[in-house]
């Protein structure tokens, strides 16, 4: 992957968390579970990341994580299971630059998943399955294999700080209505694709 090629990351969160994390930026699993907010995670998946450590750093659960792009397993899952109030907020790649931050190759918390320095180990990273539309594949190890880098992360110690926060995707126009009446959100656009509308 080529530097140029990544114009924004995304975190998918609740519409209820937006004030929370434009006051306190986007935290990691642990400071979140310290503020009062509305978890749309996976208790299997979290299970799986709360062992995992990232290699010559800290535990995965004390990083921030960002995907390359929102269209993804998680949000396919979340989607098709009535997770209703989602948005996807837009992040500066310029988080890229933060000390200690991690790339991944795949999802932080499969085994196999590679984990690099950032930036520069996006030279590491298959920008062509992780951009895919889709990772289907009609065999299943491949199909499993795309999904995994499809999911590839980006992890910030602690937190992102919101003066990295660029606006956010909703997948429908009163969710823009209600975000544009928060203050600090740049801009709000809808983008039903993210939501596989």
């Amino acid at each position: 992957m080529e530097r140029d090629e990544v114009k924004e990351l995304h975190f998918i969160t609740s519409i209820a968390n937006l004030n929370s994390i434009l006051s306190r930026g986007i935290l990691s699993h642990d400071g979140a579970s310290k503020v009062d907010h509305l978890s749309i995670a996976l208790e299997g998946v979290q299970d799986r990341r709360r062992g995992k450590r990232v290699p010559n750093g800290g535990r995965l659960h004390s990083y921030a994580n960002l995907y390359f792009h929102a269209r993804n397993a998680m949000m396919f899952y979340l989607t098709r299971n009535n997770y209703d109030d989602l948005v996807v907020v837009r992040v500066s790649e310029a988080v890229l630059d933060l000390p200690d931050t991690v790339l991944t190759d795949g999802n932080a918390a499969v085994t196999g998943t590679r984990f690099y320095p950032s930036p520069d180990g996006l030279a590491d990273l298959n920008a062509k399955l992780i951009f895919a539309k889709s990772w289907t594949d009609e065999n299943s190890w491949p199909d499993q294999e795309k999904k995994r880098v499809r999911m590839a992360e980006v992890l910030v110690p602690t937190l992102v700080p919101s003066t990295y926060i660029k606006g956010c995707y909703v997948d429908t126009p009163a969710k823009r209505v209600y975000c544009q009446k928060l203050d600090d959100l740049p801009a709000v656009t809808v983008r039903g694709e993210i939501y596989f509308r």
